[in-house]
């Protein structure tokens, strides 16, 4: 198989990596135009810090694996195509996509051969070459295997500029029925808890980390899910969690299971912002009863229509958290509302609208110098 051929098929195989590409409300960002044909749904437009975008390279290093997954594609004992790049091969067609200006940057992903430390050093290896050889300072994102050893994590760390631990379910009990051969704490989390370990004690930047989730595959409540996400975000520095909406596989285990609603998948990135930039609780999120989140309302709308709709927020007075608990006004827009009132008190919707805040999903909710703002109701 030719270079080109494998990293069709092993690129293709990254559509269950959801990463840089995905944007902030969870669906894919579009892809980079002019792209040759043959390498149409490899690059992947990812939105950087600052809000860049870069054209990603996305790529198994191999897609034979020892281990069982019950929802995977690529389980152990399945028929399907498999592939695999060593490192020098893998890096130098990297190399050539991006001396095209193809590719910017590299997701490198893989199954796991051999056991995770050796999985994981052929990661480092493709990633030292690149850095090292062909001397490329451009964006890499590794992935961590499960089993990888510390210092094994250290060195991906210092070639890396993010780093990822697919968690996969909430605690032991869900990734056994996902997963029964991989072990949450031990081989997963714990991986979590060295990369911010780590992280604290490199000198100069450190690389980010993030995890991922397969949603709804072993009934899992978004609680569970959420309850783990905030742990991550305010003990391990988790710089974003990924969400998977659960799609079964012919030939899986798991194949007779009904694929899980992509608005579950959204409204959980909702939320997932709520924890992580907007100052709420797990406690504070609108769960129904079976500990999932409603799909017809956006969570943050939910709660302020129960908690807001009776006591406006005066824009022109209130803090910065006070302004996030608000829809419609985001960390930019309050940043910018709490500078623009410096300057004149704020008295009308087009004020906001100025200021690039959505004012029609605020009106319900806020109150402009001690009035509410006129505004065309629903008619329904």
């Amino acid at each position: 198989m030719d270079p080109v051929e494998k990293l069709r098929l092993l690129g293709l195989a990254t559509c269950y990596e959801p990463a840089e590409e995905v944007s902030a409300a969870g669906r894919p960002l579009s892809a980079p135009a002019g792209l040759p044909a043959d390498l149409s749904g490899l690059i992947h437009y990812a939105a950087m810090p600052g809000g860049k975008r870069i054209a990603l390279l996305k790529t198994l290093l191999t897609s034979a694996c020892e281990r069982d997954c019950f929802y995977c594609a690529f389980r152990a004992g399945r028929d399907c195509p498999r592939a695999t790049f060593t490192p020098d091969e893998l890096a130098r067609l990297f190399l050539q996509l991006h001396q095209r200006g193809i590719a910017e940057g590299l997701f490198l992903s893989s199954s796991i051969l051999g056991g995770g430390p050796h999985t994981q050093d052929r990661l480092i290896a493709t990633a030292e070459i690149l850095r090292h050889r062909y001397g490329f300072r451009g964006y890499i994102h590794l992935k961590i295997m499960p089993g990888a050893e510390r210092d094994q994590v250290a060195a991906a760390m210092r070639l890396a500029n993010r780093v990822s631990v697919n968690l996969e379910a909430p605690n032991d009990r869900r990734l056994a029925a996902l997963a029964p051969h991989k072990q949450f704490t031990d081989e997963l989390l714990r991986r979590l808890r060295w990369i911010e370990e780590l992280r604290r004690e490199m000198p100069g930047p450190a690389p980010s980390s993030t995890t991922q989730f397969v949603v709804g595959a072993a009934g899992e409540s978004d609680l569970e899910l959420l309850h783990v996400t905030a742990f991550l975000y305010r003990h391990l520095g988790l710089a974003r969690a990924y969400f998977q909406a659960f799609r079964p596989v012919p030939g899986t285990p798991l194949e007779a299971r009904p694929p899980t609603p992509p608005q579950r998948e959204h409204r959980l990135y909702q939320a997932s912002f709520l924890l992580r930039d907007y100052g709420f609780s797990v406690e504070e999120l609108p769960f129904q009863p079976d500990g999932n989140l409603p799909l017809d309302t956006d969570p943050k709308l939910a709660w302020a229509r129960e908690h807001l709709a009776e006591t406006p927020v005066e824009v022109n007075r209130a803090g910065r958290e006070t302004l996030l608990r608000v829809p419609g006004i985001g960390p930019r827009g309050a940043d910018r509302l709490i500078a623009a009132r410096r300057r004149g008190r704020l008295r009308d919707l087009k004020d906001l609208r100025a200021l690039g805040i959505a004012a029609e999903r605020a009106a319900p909710f806020i109150l402009l110098d001690g009035r509410r703002p006129a505004r065309q109701l629903s008619l329904f």
